[in-house]
């Protein structure tokens, strides 16, 4: 496959599972803000520096209210991490690489763009958010589903799932982080009634409360939450079931074009971070350097998969 080819599809499920994580990141600023003492606009503040957004949003704004974050986060065109922007981009790399779609992902890919044209034409009001962010999903799962339906299992799905599981341990990882380090008032806050309603917000955001709840029971504390979304194999959202993932789909690539590139040993690597691990000893070691160490070793397997295949030249 020409490595075009293969960096179109691979940016495109990432910019599909982006767009995805921001909507949730947006539900869980609007569920966080509403049990916080300290103001909205530091919920909302903490929102932007998780989308990686602060410094773009501050060039045009002095003050952060929910209105305006929303706004920019989920549909201001200048913003490039953008909801709108990301949808806008995937179609975008969808057109390049049409040849290598389905006839149904194509047309799941046209119904998401165009429905969220329509749902984000206007400002969305605080109070319309979840209504707003539930639709987007909705067809951003279409888009998943044709593909995991109708999507033949070699070079190509692999790209694209790698997209998709790169960008998920990506944002699974920012998501905690800025929960443990950013959103939490103070340290005397560890264990309250505050904090233990914020993780569950958390849990509510990627779709995993109830699932948590099957595995878990209703032990929701911070330790039981963190290691649901760390290291439970079992969570389609957690960091150990995303390296996996990563670590089949670059596998199946090894075996199907016959040699080894340093981007498997990359993602064998970040693989065994989870394997054998306890939440105790992340814990202990420190949650923060944990994910923060996750995400630079998540960017440069990326970086690697890029070289290794000629994404760009």
């Amino acid at each position: 496959m020409l490595g075009t080819t293969a960096g179109g599809l691979y940016w495109m499920f990432r910019q599909l599972e982006r767009a995805e994580y921001t909507t949730r990141l947006l539900d869980a600023g609007l569920r966080i803000s509403l049990t916080r003492s300290a103001t909205v606009s530091d919920g909302w503040d903490s929102v932007l520096r998780t989308a990686g957004a602060e410094a773009g949003y501050y060039q045009g704004y002095d003050t952060c209210d929910a209105g305006t974050v929303v706004d920019f986060v989920l549909r201001d065109s200048r913003n490039p991490s953008s909801v709108f922007s990301l949808v806008e981009s995937m179609r975008a790399n969808a057109r390049r690489v049409r040849t290598a779609l389905t006839r149904e992902m194509w047309e799941a890919i046209n119904d998401c763009a165009l429905s969220t044209r329509r749902v984000l034409e206007t400002q969305v009001q605080p109070r319309d958010l979840p209504v707003v962010l539930a639709a987007i999903r909705k067809e951003t799962e279409y888009v998943q589903g044709a593909t995991h339906a109708t999507m033949l299992r070699y070079d190509r799905f692999n790209f694209a799932s790698l997209g998709t599981f790169v960008e998920r341990a990506n944002n699974t990882a920012r998501l905690l982080d800025v929960k443990y380090f950013v959103l939490l008032p103070s340290p005397a806050h560890v264990g309250s009634v505050v904090d233990n309603l914020q993780w569950e917000s958390i849990l509510r955001s990627v779709s995993a409360q109830r699932a948590f709840r099957w595995a878990r029971g209703e032990d929701l504390s911070a330790a039981g939450i963190a290691d649901f979304l760390i290291l439970d194999d079992r969570m389609p959202r957690s960091l150990y079931f995303c390296a996996k993932k990563i670590t089949e789909n670059l596998g199946e690539l090894t075996t199907g074009y016959g040699h080894t590139p340093p981007s498997s040993d990359l993602g064998r690597q970040l693989r065994a971070r989870y394997e054998d691990r306890t939440i105790t000893s992340i814990l202990e070691g420190g949650l923060h350097e944990f994910l923060t160490a996750t995400l630079a070793e998540t960017n440069a397997l990326s970086d690697q998969i890029d070289l290794d295949y000629r994404f760009t030249k």
